[in-house]
């Protein structure tokens, strides 16, 4: 091939390239420009679908484009998350994400990585678990639960809502930490579990605060200890578990926010600047804190991060109690 062909070959080739590198630039520059589809891979309802409003509607009000919640509930939370899989990685189609991201993979075949098929946003929130029991169970401290499950192995029952969901997780890893052996009772649901809890069918429980504080103010349970850091406002008698001394044991619920991966790093920037910010505005704050979630924002690399840390932490829960769901 002729050394002019060859070059007019090469500057035609260089051209292209610097054309489509300038309209991804523009692309970005001009974002958003269309309304931005926001998936929750949840039934309509509940505190997701509030989130994701809460999220959409500060955009709406930043950007001034349509931010429209889609519901798309099923398969544990598979469906919805294929469904961002597919889409286009240009920031137009986002997803709330719940710790159960982080447990599914490894309880059962995926289509899809966890991570690399992911572009991590920002966190939005937090919840710690609280250790809740019957008012007639014999044991008022984390150490006098260990003791009781120690002296009657298998005969204390902790309720979940649902197999392979994180208070079912929660169960196992307080299991394995405490060395000792409760069982498992699954329900479809909260609801059921509590209502089975509070009628001594079960013994324990590991819920979310907003699910119990109300109950255990009234005596129809017992709050043992909370996750965290910081002992819960609403309970300020209840001590954090590191205080009653099983400090690693330390889950907790979150939520946040995903992109498909090779969504442009300034468009996930955009997006997870925002929701640092709206996390920032007192109104937000307060209502958050009404459904039990304290705010918690991760830039997109420690969000990323965080999900990686529960995965591990969640495998070995997974693995060394043979766990799976079909």
């Amino acid at each position: 091939m002729p050394n002019l062909v060859r070059r007019r070959i090469a500057q035609a080739s260089a051209a292209a390239i610097l054309l489509g590198l300038s309209a991804a630039s523009s692309a970005q520059q001009n974002y958003p420009n269309r309304p931005i589809r926001f998936i929750t891979p949840y039934a309509p309802g509940g505190s997701t679908t509030f989130m994701a409003r809460l999220v959409g509607e500060h955009y709406t009000e930043r950007w001034g484009q349509n931010v429209i919640v889609d519901n798309r509930p099923g398969g544990n939370t598979i469906i919805g998350t294929e469904a961002l899989v597919r889409s286009a990685p240009d920031g137009y189609t986002i997803m709330l994400v719940a710790s159960t991201h982080a447990i599914l993979s490894s309880l059962t075949k995926t289509s899809y990585h966890p991570i690399k098929d992911f572009a991590p946003i920002a966190s939005i929130g937090v919840a710690p678990q609280v250790l809740v029991m019957h008012p007639g169970v014999p044991a008022n401290t984390v150490q006098e639960v260990i003791a009781l499950a120690k002296a009657k192995p298998g005969q204390l029952n902790f309720a979940s809502s649902g197999a392979g969901g994180p208070t079912h997780l929660s169960g196992e890893l307080f299991n394995l930490l405490a060395g000792v052996k409760t069982q498992h009772i699954p329900y479809k649901g909260a609801g059921p579990a509590m209502t089975d809890l509070m009628g001594g069918h079960v013994q324990m429980f590991f819920s979310v605060p907003v699910n119990i504080v109300g109950h255990v103010k009234s005596g129809r349970l017992k709050a043992i200890a909370v996750t965290g850091d910081a002992r819960l406002k609403a309970l300020p008698q209840m001590p954090t578990f590191a205080e009653a001394g099983l400090p690693g044991f330390n889950v907790k619920t979150w939520n946040g926010v995903l992109a498909p991966a090779g969504t442009p790093k300034a468009i996930v920037d955009m997006l997870s600047a925002e929701i640092g910010q709206m996390l920032t505005k007192p109104d937000v704050r307060e209502k958050l804190d009404g459904i039990g979630i304290t705010p918690m924002y991760n830039n997109p690399e420690a969000f990323r991060a965080m999900i990686e840390a529960d995965m591990a932490i969640y495998l070995k829960v997974i693995r060394a109690n043979n766990i799976s769901i079909k």
